[in-house]
């Protein structure tokens, strides 16, 4: 069993009450986290675990899939990997949700790339059939085939509060509050490329709906950590590293319908 490491602050389930005891152990400087769903669950993650949050919702849309699909995605990375991008698992499985390459799902090296693996994911997942209304569980096991499936119900809350945020459904409703940036920035047009790679277009700075815009604002803040953003604003709102949550600025950049993002 993988070390658990996305950790529950409301409506704790028992899979998240081993979470809070290892993070107790091992605080974590910077840490992102949803802000309460309605029934009341909220729940953190690590940068790298947002970056791959972020990739997984983006993906569904760039491919026109419902919000269940990211749910259903989620769900499953969880389980699998707990939202880690592993270059090990059982067997030759590897990645955010373990698929093997001797089961037909690619190579090693394309299954460790998040955007490949979620494409690979959910292009199986369109072919189950009536898997938009299936459970989540349901549907996970029936693309994964997993000795465990009850094993993927266990991350329902927790996926449903992730995927409301990330898709946009839950507007401001995905944060991370950072420690200092270090090593080099990336270069520049790297995070142009990640926008057409993860959501299908450069979308920020475009005007979007207002849907669309917190989905694009929400991946934007789970990209912050590996592309050094300093600020992303949309429609009156802003965060920024040091906040961690989103807040009202009327008048700020971004509330014309546009996402602003500034990189130091």
């Amino acid at each position: 069993m993988l070390a658990a490491v996305v950790v529950a602050i409301g409506g704790v389930t028992a899979a998240s009450t081993a979470l809070v005891a290892s993070r107790r152990s091992a605080p974590v400087v910077s840490l992102c986290s949803t802000l309460p769903a309605p029934g009341g669950v909220a729940f953190e993650l690590t940068p790298d675990q947002a970056r791959n949050a972020a990739v997984i919702a983006a993906v569904a849309a760039k491919l026109g899939l419902p919000d269940h699909a990211v749910t259903v995605a989620l769900a499953t990375a969880l389980q699998e990997s707990r939202l880690l991008d592993l270059p090990y698992g059982d067997l030759d499985s590897v990645g955010l949700f373990q698929q093997r390459p001797s089961q037909g799902w690619g190579a090693p090296s394309q299954l460790l790339d998040p955007v490949y693996a979620s494409t690979a994911f959910y292009g199986r997942l369109m072919q189950v059939s009536g898997w938009q209304t299936m459970p989540v569980a349901a549907a996970a096991q029936a693309v994964q085939h997993s000795a465990a499936p009850s094993a993927y119900a266990a991350w329902d809350s927790e996926a449903r509060t992730l995927a409301t945020a990330l898709t946009g459904e839950t507007p401001a409703g995905f944060g991370c509050q950072l420690a200092a940036y270090t090593g080099a920035p990336p270069a520049p047009g790297a995070f142009t490329g990640a926008q057409v790679d993860d959501l299908g277009a450069a979308l920020v700075g475009r005007p979007v709906s207002v849907q669309t815009g917190w989905r694009v604002a929400s991946w934007a803040v789970g990209m912050a950590w590996p592309f050094h953003l300093t600020r992303v604003s949309f429609a009156g709102w802003t965060w920024t590293p040091g906040g961690g949550r989103w807040r009202r600025t009327a008048g700020s950049a971004g509330s014309a319908g546009e996402v602003v993002v500034t990189a130091g």
